[in-house]
């Protein structure tokens, strides 16, 4: 259920439960996460305080202070979503031999009720609401070509004071002429937005050309201009999904080395910038992503759902790759990203990796806020950063409890949790310090 938000809370809360968070990427430093059995999370003014050690940290707390008791549960940040598309959420779960026929027949016809307000608002309501429920407090998302479906995504978003990155999709060609901008006017309407809404309170801009076969090379290079101009604004698109697709692109740019050089072309490889799916990209595109700090959002349920194909894991961590994890909802079949680690985990074993669950968590929370170059605002427990937090529950369900009740470690602990759990696994969810869902 959705709770009513109260911002106004006590100046100091405190939590007690166990308490996860990571400093570092479990794949490359051993002592990669804080663990605190029985734990304590104090905050202020919806920014951490501390998090540790509850028989450490209870003398810290003012006299009249009562920690909230959730012992037998596990606090730890919100998990962030980078790549989802909320217009989307009316078509998930819709049946496509492919990527190509599936947005033929479902995602552009969906889009195309996005130019109404009150449509968009509802749906951005609805959307919002299973994030949190999934315990997502973050994500980058994709709204549709018109701008006022990107207003009604912030205001909604606004009203939970969540932090959230979105944007105007931007497309003229290749698509229903009844989603096609130019490439002056959708560029220009990007900047609008920008000014409109980019850090005004918790709300932040992604420039969003949908994929290249969608823009023109004057709207690419007008897009690529724009993410200079702005460098602190996110740039978000797709990239080598699919196999037809690649074909598509190689077809439509023979002169790019690759369908990455593409973006790379225009400017669009960059710090703050997402690129999903990245499943059929050679080690000189990893290379490239990796000295340009662009990211991947790694989407396991859309690219197994749309038979896209399988993310090499240990190629892109063997070039140090930044790594993220998301649902792509309507392609990925459930809000949840502990359903996302499922399926990642189950991705990578076919690809002959092994993903152990902390790199999972690690992943879904400090990895999307690295990606996001947000490190020390969201994705972990560090002094001063927004109190962004969930509360899971490992006897969510009686097969959870269990298993879990049976486990000998941390990692067995969190594996089940990925392996078992969904929404049902989320207690309570926090943003900026207010309870914003509760089971």
């Amino acid at each position: 259920m959705s709770v009513n938000i109260n911002h106004h809370v006590p100046e100091v809360q405190a939590y007690r439960a166990s308490v996860l968070h990571f400093t570092a990427d479990p794949a490359f430093h051993e002592n990669a996460y804080s663990w605190h059995e029985d734990g304590l999370l104090i905050v202020k003014d919806g920014h951490i305080v501390a998090a540790g050690d509850y028989q450490h940290l209870k003398d810290k707390l003012p006299h009249d202070v009562m920690p909230l008791d959730y012992r037998g549960k596990i606090i730890m940040p919100g998990f962030i979503d980078t790549h989802v598309h909320y217009p989307q959420t009316d078509m998930i779960a819709s049946p496509s031999p492919g990527l190509l026929p599936w947005l033929e027949k479902y995602t552009f016809p969906t889009e195309r009720k996005f130019e109404d307000r009150a449509h968009a608002a509802q749906v951005a309501d609805f959307f919002l609401d299973q994030l949190l429920s999934c315990g997502t407090t973050s994500a980058m998302v994709y709204c549709t070509v018109h701008q006022e479906s990107v207003h009604a995504f912030f205001h909604e978003s606004t009203k939970r004071n969540l932090r959230m990155a979105a944007g105007k999709v931007l497309m003229d060609r290749n698509c229903p002429e009844f989603l096609r901008d130019t490439a002056e006017g959708g560029v220009r309407e990007s900047e609008e937005l920008i000014e409109r809404w980019h850090n005004k309170g918790r709300q932040m801009y992604a420039i969003t050309p949908r994929f290249a076969p969608t823009s023109t090379d004057a709207q690419l290079q007008l897009a690529g201009e724009l993410a200079q101009k702005y460098p602190d604004v996110y740039l978000q698109t797709h990239v080598a999904e699919n196999t037809d697709e690649v074909a598509w692109v190689k077809s439509l740019f023979p002169e790019a080395r690759s369908y990455l050089d593409v973006y790379d072309k225009y400017g669009m490889l960059r710090p703050r910038s997402m690129y999903g799916h990245c499943i059929y990209l050679d080690d000189s595109d990893r290379k490239r992503m990796a000295e340009t700090k662009s990211a991947v959002s790694v989407c396991p349920t859309s690219n197994m759902f749309l038979g896209s194909g399988l993310f090499n894991f240990s190629r892109a961590d063997e070039l140090h790759v930044p790594l993220s994890l998301a649902t792509d909802v309507g392609g990925g079949t459930s809000f949840s990203m502990l359903q996302t680690m499922n399926a990642a985990y189950k991705m990578a074993r076919l690809g002959s990796t092994y993903l152990p669950a902390l790199r999972m968590f690690y992943m879904a929370t400090l990895g999307g806020a690295r990606s996001m170059q947000l490190e020390g605002t969201i994705g972990n427990f560090v002094k001063g950063a927004e109190a962004d937090f969930i509360i899971l529950d490992p006897q969510a369900t009686p097969l959870l409890e269990r298993r879990t009740g049976h486990s000998e470690s941390l990692e067995e602990l969190l594996f089940a949790l990925a392996m078992l759990g969904d929404d049902r696994s989320i207690n309570a969810t926090y943003a900026a310090g207010v309870k914003v869902y509760q089971r």
